[in-house]
């Protein structure tokens, strides 16, 4: 005979209230491989601690255990896992069956643990070896009483135990189950398993080979019933098992993805039998989510929209105007004649200062329009013909006026889109004779399409030779402002220096108003700011929207809690059978991460959906770009991670005993 388990000296206490419960008193107690004994005891004797105790679900204060010769009484949660799921198979009396999952499921369990993966066909194996193999697809509720533990025997046999633990495993049977139950651990028991029932019925106590009795924490008697035993049956057995663990642990290093892949399923079925808690959870990601990726693509789109809208102005484009100083009472007002700009300022600086290539003079006001029965008010620009260059404004349709045109004041026009479509209804005006203030000039281009910015409609607009408008339109003999290309945009301070100086030096402007007599606005570093000002207005909304996913993993984490609470005998369940810490970790964790990623996904489906209506019925400008998307789904991810991590650690730290006494 070899013996299997050794107990010397086992005390146990309790902490019930004010209160400390010795449960077991300095136990010794020796357990030979293939032996079957009955545990009995009333009520309070010890009997269940003593059993939880050779289960490895609970740890002695004091006192010896060995299995096998290997002491294990002072070994950590993990290790005790690890020894539970190659050594013990587990009968409880409430069958911690789990409701979501077949027969068949719920014997292959263990697997996960000792193996990495479930197999159908072991489970549906353990299950014909119990005679229930033809409800394999049945869930515990279609099954009677006795077949429920018919299939918690079969779970505790996937792991091939050599020692197989029984609580009250025919206390909630008929009697006809009662009988099947003890005639399948008689022959598990001659198959060579070691097997130890507690129970407090005689009757059951007398089909073991051996009695033990209990009376406050102590073994009062132990009494051999059958000296029989098939000792070399059972070492076969046991060496076979032995063997089997050791192919299993040389297997465990390459079964990652199979062990996330049963987790995974696992989490889905779990949050499929919740629909409305799970989609509860969701919600708030999926809002979350949704806010985050469309105020992205609402800033995205109208910072696009901008750098579209500047783009015509062009990055290398300084701008210079006549200045105001203040005159009496602090009220602005112009200069006056010697800081007005002429065309002839336009054209020296053309020549006179280095880096620059282009110098287009500018004039504007209103006009009014008339042709045939129509009138239309709208901006007349006066420009020269470089204005097309360094504007982006070659006409798409006709051409644009001529230096020679502009010399001789010629009365021809360049149009925009809005002016055709409201005297032409949109149809070609090129040729066309039109009144402008009452004066007749002929459409000789059509500009292209450039679409609104702010209150102002780019394409409302006509465009004249610059002196045709001072000279025959405006009755001026200055202009507003010179657009002024650079050639170099790095050498734009120098540039502007320059061109101040040499207009200050030309207009003979004192000293005491050098300061507001002209300016020199740089396009490029406009174009910069407002699209600054974008990225932070995108910031600030996307950082309130972010608000609501925080929310939504406040909700997350208060569901898994309730999860936990909900689960705490199933948690038991699972370590009983060989979970270690990092599987329950890993097992709530990915439910957690699993609400968040589906929320996310959800989410931008609905951001999308939201960013079509936006930009399809109100006109809105939106682009919703890669970086946004995986950004958010990043984000969402991480949600799940950050506030699943705390159910799933409080889960993972429960006590197998504990977790499954909860109710």
């Amino acid at each position: 005979m070899s013996c299997l388990l050794e107990l010397k000296n086992i005390h146990k206490k309790y902490q019930m209230g004010d209160t400390v419960i010795s449960a077991l008193r300095g136990v010794n107690l020796t357990i030979e491989e293939g032996d079957f004994v009955a545990i009995m005891g009333p009520s309070g004797s010890g009997k269940s601690t003593l059993m939880h105790v050779i289960g490895l679900l609970d740890i002695p204060e004091e006192g010896e255990y060995k299995i096998s010769g290997a002491e294990v009484a002072k070994l950590n949660d993990d290790q005790l896992a690890i020894f539970r799921r190659k050594t013990i198979g587990f009968i409880f009396q409430q069958f911690n069956l789990l409701p979501r999952m077949s027969a068949e499921e719920n014997v292959a369990l263990p697997l996960i643990y000792s193996e990495g993966k479930m197999s159908a066909e072991r489970g549906l194996e353990m299950l014909k070896l119990v005679g229930l193999d033809d409800r394999a697809n049945h869930r515990p509720n279609e099954l009677s009483g006795g077949q429920q533990q018919r299939v918690a025997i079969a779970r505790s046999l996937i792991n091939r135990p050599s020692l197989i633990l029984a609580d009250e495993p025919t206390g909630n049977l008929d009697s006809v189950s009662e009988k099947e139950i003890l005639t399948i651990l008689h022959k598990l028991n001659e198959s060579g398993i070691t097997i130890i029932i507690v129970t407090h019925e005689e009757e059951i106590g007398k089909e073991a080979r051996r009695l033990i009795r209990m009376r406050d924490g102590l073994i009062v008697s132990d009494q051999r019933l059958d000296q029989k035993l098939e000792w070399s049956k059972g070492k076969s057995q046991i060496d076979s098992k032995k063997n089997h663990i050791e192919e299993v642990a040389s297997r465990s290093l390459i079964i990652f993805f199979d062990h996330f892949y049963q987790h995974l399923k696992q989490g889905i079925k779990t949050l499929a039998v919740n629909k409305v808690r799970t989609l509860l959870s969701m919600l708030g990601i999926m809002i979350g989510v949704a806010a985050v990726v469309a105020m992205l693509a609402l800033g995205r789109g109208a910072q696009k929209a901008i750098e579209n809208q500047l783009s015509s102005l062009g990055s290398n484009l300084l701008i210079l105007r006549a200045g105001a100083h203040k005159g009496l009472g602090g009220v602005r007002s112009e200069v006056g004649a010697t800081t007005r700009i002429t065309i002839e300022d336009a054209t020296i600086i053309k020549e006179k200062i280095d880096g620059v290539s282009e110098a287009v003079p500018n004039i504007n006001g209103k006009g009014q329009l008339t042709y045939a029965n129509k009138n239309w008010n709208t901006s007349v620009l006066g420009v020269t013909s470089p204005y097309t260059k360094i504007r982006s404004a070659e006409p798409m349709m006709g051409r644009f006026f001529s230096e020679e045109e502009n010399r001789k004041r010629s009365r021809v026009a360049v149009v925009g889109t809005t002016v055709v479509r409201e005297l032409f209804d949109g149809q070609n005006p090129i040729g066309e004779m039109i009144k402008v203030n009452k004066l007749n000039f002929q459409i000789i281009g059509v500009l292209p399409e450039k679409g609104a910015s702010g209150f102002r409609d780019q394409d409302d607009i006509v465009i004249v030779p610059v002196l045709t408008a001072m000279y025959r339109l405006f009755g001026k003999n200055y202009i507003e402002s010179v657009d002024i290309e650079m050639s170099d945009p790095k050498n734009a301070d120098k540039i502007e220096d320059d061109i101040m100086e040499l207009m200050l030096n030309r207009h003979k402007v004192p000293p005491t108003r050098r300061n507001d007599a002209f300016q020199v606005r740089n396009m490029a570093e406009i174009q910069e700011a407002l699209s600054a000002s974008t990225k932070t207005m995108t910031i600030l909304l996307s950082a309130i929207a972010a608000i609501s996913l925080l929310v939504g993993g406040i909700g997350i984490m208060n569901i898994m809690l309730v999860s936990v609470t909900e689960r705490t005998k199933e948690i038991g369940l699972r370590k009983a059978i060989g979970a270690m810490k990092i599987d329950i970790l890993f097992q709530f964790l990915i439910e957690s991460v699993t609400v968040s990623i589906i929320g996310g996904a959800c989410g931008i489906i609905l951001a999308w959906l939201i960013t079509f209506i936006l930009s399809s019925f109100v006109g809105w400008a939106t682009s919703i770009t890669l970086s946004s998307i995986l950004l958010a789904f990043l984000f969402s991810a991480s949600i799940g991670v950050i506030f699943g991590i705390y159910p799933a650690r409080e889960a993972s730290k429960l006590a197998p005993i504990d977790a499954l006494r909860y109710e």
